[in-house]
């Protein structure tokens, strides 16, 4: 059903069973799949393409111009996937040329009222942004996460799954997956135990991860402890995912307990 009031340009690929409310704007190179509501004054251009089973709330905006100074108008995307629900006010920007072109969510989201997701961040599955927290530029949040209310994720920042941010937490270094970070500036706290008994990972991993935290961050030589950590440790799923995010290629420096 599509409000008579709502703009929808005829190049758009909307599927019959979406539902379109009044004085919502819709652009030439918009798809959006079934089952997808898009409640009023819903603003979605842009090259943005959104799956089934969606629920955009009003004054949301999607698929406009992303906020850096080096876009001059090239052609870039938005791609959101299922099952996502996104809040009032909240901006979800397109990508840049210098960023891979793309700005990409996954399934199941949640995204509250005036968050944002700027340009060129990969979003993934099961993760939920608090009220106000923006993403900056770039940022990678893996699948699980929770950013708390008014965080904000700088620039070129990576999330690893499962983690948990606190609220009121300007979040400046990767976090490790599985960990759990607060303060005014990112500081690492432990291990997301409360997140892992949801999802109903085993004891005995929880267990073997908290190990082999104490011994990664034991002190501010990462590298060294990460080198002299117990093969036995090392050979555990959990742990031999924190490792890789670790070694990883990265922008930011490592959350860890430490104050800089």
């Amino acid at each position: 059903m599509i409000h008579q009031t709502a703009i929808i340009d005829p190049k758009a690929k909307i599927h019959s069973n979406v539902k379109v409310g009044p004085y919502s704007i819709i652009g030439a190179n918009v798809e959006i799949e079934e089952n997808t509501e898009i409640q009023s004054h819903v603003s979605i251009i842009g090259n943005t393409k959104i799956g089934k089973n969606n629920k955009i709330y009003s004054f949301a905006s999607v698929g406009n111009d992303p906020q850096d100074l080096k876009f001059q108008g090239e052609e870039t995307k938005v791609e959101i996937g299922n099952n996502n629900k996104i809040r009032e006010y909240v901006t979800i920007n397109l990508g840049t040329n210098g960023g891979g072109g793309l700005t990409k969510i996954g399934n199941n989201c949640l995204f509250m009222v005036s968050s944002h997701i700027a340009h060129d961040c990969f979003v993934g599955d099961n993760v939920i942004l608090a009220n106000n927290v923006p993403l900056g530029g770039h940022a990678n949040i893996e699948d699980n996460v929770i950013v708390g209310g008014n965080s904000a994720v700088q620039q070129f920042t990576r999330i690893g799954k499962f983690a948990m941010i606190g609220g009121m937490c300007g979040v400046d270094r990767d976090i490790i997956p599985y960990g759990i970070a607060h303060g005014n500036r990112s500081i690492l706290q432990g291990i997301n135990i409360i997140g892992l008994r949801r999802k109903n990972i085993p004891n005995q991993d929880i267990l073997v991860l908290s190990e082999a935290y104490k011994e990664i961050f034991k002190n501010k030589n990462l590298t060294k402890n990460l080198a002299n950590l117990d093969i036995e440790l090392k050979n555990n799923i959990l742990v031999s995912e924190v490792i890789n995010f670790i070694d990883k290629g990265k922008k930011r420096p490592i959350c860890t307990p430490f104050l800089k």
